[in-house]
């Protein structure tokens, strides 16, 4: 298969570095390396759906996030670990980008590129509503209550808050995925197309060799990212961007593929489907990339910033506002999209010049 490539290629790279073919500080392996880290993380997510769809709900939604989760919070942990002292705030910064990029970014293009073809869209609002809530409550105890907490002074949670914190998390995303897939999966299916898409289940060959594939393609993600992880830094340096930019980027690496099935059903006027893409890419950064960070930072000893700082604060909380009146009604036109993609943009200039 075309997706089996760039998990290969990549321990090839790794391979050629190893045997002095490449330096690992050159040029041409930054770029390489790049290249099939993001090759890689579309495999990864490939290989994840196909399981999915052979095991079937909540099973293979379950599957997907823990995916998603191992991608992001490898890239994270490999940027807190790097040579140059590691980055305490990446998580902060990347979960904060996420949530940016699918909020505004993500759901302003697929609002505007639905609209402009299909001029109005409709979508169940009680799905819709329940998932920004539950991303609303996880963003504001991991992203904004640290700033006022006074067991320890800065943007931290104490030990037992953040023990707290990981738990409730890890609860209220699992209840979520309940309601999602079992208990109220009517609330989340496509209005417009519901019959639309019937996915055809890969036979137990197929689907052993997509488990193994997917393992190989996290391994080389996370030894890419590992790899890559001072070049990161460094560039963001050079331009003179933020430090938090380094965020920005891991998230978007992450969201790429997700970001484009979301774009491509919303083309396709089945609008529930984009959201439920979209949101569920944000709680699954939000509910368990940070309780695995969390732990990792317990357990390395290594610190863990969470508080945004204030105009980080009133994007995100400006940003869950216009969610919520845009998914009050049920159905959405291209407004929408430009107010969603307007809030994006300030949160682009403010991540590079705050």
């Amino acid at each position: 298969m075309r997706t089996s490539g760039p998990p290969f290629a990549a321990a090839l790279l790794i391979a050629a570095v190893h045997l002095g073919f490449l330096e690992e500080t050159g040029i041409v392996f930054s770029v390489l390396a790049g290249l099939f880290l993001i090759a890689t993380v579309f495999s990864s997510v490939h290989f994840a759906e196909v399981i999915s769809v052979r095991i079937g709900q909540p099973f293979g939604s379950v599957l997907l996030a823990i995916a998603v989760t191992v991608i992001e919070a490898s890239l994270i942990i490999s940027m807190m670990l790097s040579p140059s002292e590691g980055d305490p705030t990446v998580a902060r910064d990347t979960v904060f980008a996420t949530v940016m990029l699918v909020l505004n970014g993500v759901v302003g293009l697929c609002l505007l590129a639905g609209g402009l073809r299909h001029r109005e869209q409709s979508f169940q609002s009680h799905g819709a509503v329940a998932a920004f809530s539950v991303l609303g409550t996880l963003a504001t105890l991991t992203l904004i209550l640290p700033n006022f907490t006074l067991a320890v002074e800065g943007p931290y949670y104490s030990i037992v808050q953040l023990v707290f914190v990981t738990v409730v998390s890890l609860l209220l995303y699992g209840l979520f995925l309940f309601v999602q897939t079992v208990r109220h999966r009517g609330d989340f299916l496509d209005i417009a197309a519901a019959d639309a898409a019937v996915h055809v289940k890969p036979g137990g060959g197929e689907t052993a060799w997509s488990g193994l594939m997917l393992a190989v393609s996290l391994l080389m993600v996370i030894v890419l990212a590992e790899a890559l992880a001072p070049a990161i830094e460094e560039g963001v340096s050079v331009l003179g961007l933020a430090e938090s930019f380094v965020g920005l980027i891991i998230a978007a690496v992450v969201l790429l593929p997700e970001g484009m099935t979301a774009l491509r059903a919303a083309a396709s006027n089945r609008l529930q489907t984009s959201m439920n893409v979209a949101t569920g890419s944000a709680l699954a950064s939000v509910g368990l990339s940070i309780p695995t960070i969390a732990i990792a930072s317990l357990l390395l000893g290594e610190p863990i910033t969470l508080g945004l700082d204030p105009e980080h604060i009133v994007l995100l909380v400006l940003s869950l506002f216009v969610g919520m009146l845009t998914l009050a009604t049920g159905r959405t036109t291209i407004m929408q999209g430009a107010v969603h993609l307007v809030v994006f943009f300030c949160f682009l200039l403010l991540a590079a010049v705050p």
